[in-house]
């Protein structure tokens, strides 16, 4: 048995970590960590033991102070050890890293962005994506997802001291695709992460992002925005475990939902274990429901050791389109579909503006208006 038991154990979420598929018991759903994933949508990612490394090509296009390669899995570093079946399943199946390096010292003058392309949705598949950020390094890396794939995949991200990344990633998956992704962030003394992580397309994505500190000063914002159309399915969990002291956290995620079967889910989750004083934390959630049929369930959670913090607080908010808005702009002359689209549009901008690509926040501006054209909204 491969597994490593954290004793005692804080949450259900770290009471096994293990990178054999194995050593997890089967999903039933009935799982606290499950009981809003549909399993039978999954193809088999939470059953298999087995998967096909691969399913996804990985190309960046050429940027100054970054640079892709391709590494055997067994002498890359491991910094995330899976927390759940399907990421253990995707750790163990993927034999080759791509690794995304990003020298010390190097300040990167644009945004790198590297483009993940799916291969097809049959088969199962795994990949492995490792993101190294040098001591006092500042820079800004896109990871736009697309194509159609059936996929665990994991992705390590190492932010080395005094460092500063700028980290967008954009699941924009053909219709037919299914993904579960764990993102774990690891920082280094008073290192810095903005994530600001955009779902639009795919049947069901599953994405859990955890934050790792190892030295004091980490601070992690972390921001989502999120467009469930009909039929799909969305979930997004995070876990974020302060356990050195005087570190920051922030997170604020976004989302909207329309159509019947259109199901959202957010759990966030912050650990502020004994040994973290003078951390400052604060999560929300806000949902609009712009349609019969949706549904959006939003869990924050918040677990404090210690009475020495700066400060800690979470809330969350889901309700339907504000008719006031609309009537607000509809008696000074805007037409009822445009109104309607400059209100979800004005919900999403503080997330858009976190993006540092304009020709990116006008793409995704764009797909949020076609959604609501599509709709007749």
């Amino acid at each position: 048995m491969t597994a490593e038991t954290i004793a005692p154990p804080k949450t259900k979420s770290q009471a096994l970590r293990s990178y054999d598929v194995a050593d997890f018991p089967a999903l039933t759903g009935l799982e606290e960590d499950w009981r809003f994933t549909p399993l039978k949508r999954l193809r088999g990612l939470a059953e298999s033991v087995e998967a096909t490394s691969g399913g996804v090509t990985v190309a960046l296009a050429a940027t100054d102070g970054v640079s892709l390669r391709v590494v055997d899995a067994a002498v890359a570093e491991k910094v995330l050890i899976p927390f759940d079946r399907i990421s253990a399943l995707g750790y163990g199946a993927a034999t080759e890293v791509t690794l995304i390096e990003i020298a010390k010292d190097a300040v990167l003058a644009e945004p790198a962005v590297v483009r993940v392309t799916g291969t097809g949705a049959e088969g199962l598949h795994a990949a492995r994506t490792q993101i190294t950020v040098g001591r006092f390094a500042e820079a800004a890396l896109v990871l736009w997802q697309e194509g159609s794939v059936t996929l665990a995949d994991n992705v390590e991200v190492v932010v080395a001291d005094g460092a500063r990344l700028t980290l967008v990633t954009v699941a924009d998956w053909a219709s037919d695709a299914v993904q579960a992704q764990h993102i774990k962030i690891r920082l280094g003394r008073d290192a810095r992460v903005v994530h600001t992580q955009v779902t639009l397309g795919g049947d069901l994505v599953r994405q859990f992002t955890s934050v790792e500190y190892t030295e004091r000063g980490g601070d992690a914002e972390l921001y989502g925005l999120y467009f469930a159309d009909n039929g799909q399915h969305q979930e997004h969990r995070q876990l974020i475990d302060h356990s050195v002291p005087d570190c920051r956290s922030y997170v604020g995620y976004r989302g909207a939902l329309q159509g019947a079967e259109s199901h959202t889910v957010w759990v966030g989750d912050v650990l502020i274990q004994t040994e973290a004083t003078g951390t400052d934390t604060y999560e929300i959630n806000r949902n609009l429901v712009l349609t019969d049929g949706a549904r959006a369930d939003s869990v924050p959670n918040l677990e404090i050791e210690t009475g020495e913090i700066a400060g800690a607080g979470h809330a969350s908010t889901t309700g339907r389109f504000d008719d006031e808005q609309l009537f607000y702009l509809m008696a000074r002359g805007i037409p009822e579909g445009e109104a309607r689209r400059l209100v979800v549009r004005g919900f999403f901008a503080e997330i858009l503006h976190k993006i540092p690509v304009e020709d990116l926040r006008e793409r995704l501006g764009d797909a949020i208006e076609a959604r609501l054209a599509k709709s007749g909204a």
